[in-house]
């Protein structure tokens, strides 16, 4: 699949195909796809945990926020993924902090984008969650002090195709330059 392609077909994915079960080779190669990220002086402060537990994955659903439409899916989807950061190391240079503390969220959105474009090359469903009770989700997981979950995917094969959201014009999400009228009468 064509880059261009990918990123124009990429969908959320909420429903999976129960009898399509996701081979760790597949999921290596996506792991693999996700490392090669760029990240704050190449810290690679990413780290991926593999929840094939229905259990697990149930109880992960619970630290969802509520309401989520995609907590239904983490039971659905063969297979987890939670995106953990390893904290203080992306954004700071010699153990002292850059004036913004929060580039390991950064660095790990640019892994699950990555992620998530290579799944949909594949032919595989993901959609990103983060808004969730972290505390819980970490203590479910067994992450260790000095790293955070910041994201989560359920990860398998789409049960049915999914249609993608209309989009902005280019020319509405762009100015030269300064910010311009154009772009306050876009917002």
């Amino acid at each position: 699949m064509e880059l261009f392609e990918a990123v124009k077909g990429r969908r959320s994915i909420r429903k999976y195909d129960p009898e399509r079960p996701v081979p760790d080779e597949i999921i290596d190669r996506l792991v693999d796809m996700a490392r090669w990220a760029p990240s704050w002086a190449n810290t690679q402060c990413v780290r991926y945990i593999i929840v094939r537990d229905p259990e697990r994955r149930e109880k992960l659903a619970g630290t969802l926020s509520p309401k989520n439409p995609s907590t239904k899916a983490f039971s659905a989807a063969p297979v987890v993924i939670a995106f953990v950061a390893a904290l203080e190391k992306s954004g700071y240079y010699k153990g002292k902090a850059s004036d913004d503390k929060a580039w390991h969220l950064f660095d790990t959105g640019l892994a699950v984008q990555n992620f998530c474009l290579a799944a949909h090359a594949l032919g595989l469903g993901t959609v990103i969650c983060g808004a969730m009770d972290y505390h819980a989700a970490e203590d479910l997981l067994g992450t260790p002090p000095g790293y955070q979950v910041v994201a989560m995917t359920p990860l398998g094969y789409p049960a049915k195709e999914a249609r993608g959201p209309a989009r902005r014009e280019v020319s509405g999400l762009r100015c030269n330059e300064t910010w311009s009228a154009l772009m306050e009468e876009a917002q």
